[in-house]
């Protein structure tokens, strides 16, 4: 039967094991880890840094999709400089 549902497009949607792809970008770790949603890949993706020891993360979605996994990983990776650009550190605030 669960082969039946995942055939026919039932069950869980694909997610990926780790980040498709990730970048080292001015002293941040960007991880993409887009996700599949009613057929397409959803942005999303990780901001990471060590601040004093601790390790911060921020998570974010975007409603950009694409037909493909690689498409919406780059374009995580270029919403993740943008955050770094923009925000720095604050992102890891409240």
């Amino acid at each position: 039967m669960s082969f039946l549902k995942k055939l026919f497009g039932g069950g869980d949607a694909a997610k990926p094991a780790g980040p498709a792809k990730q970048v080292e970008y001015n002293g941040y770790l960007i991880q993409a880890t887009p996700y599949q949603e009613a057929g397409q890949w959803q942005t999303c993706g990780v901001v990471s840094r060590q601040i004093d020891g601790v390790a911060k993360q921020h998570r974010f979605i975007r409603a950009d999709r694409f037909a493909g996994q690689d498409l919406a990983a780059d374009q995580a990776i270029v919403k993740g400089k943008q955050i770094v650009d923009q925000m720095g550190d604050r992102m890891f605030e409240g």
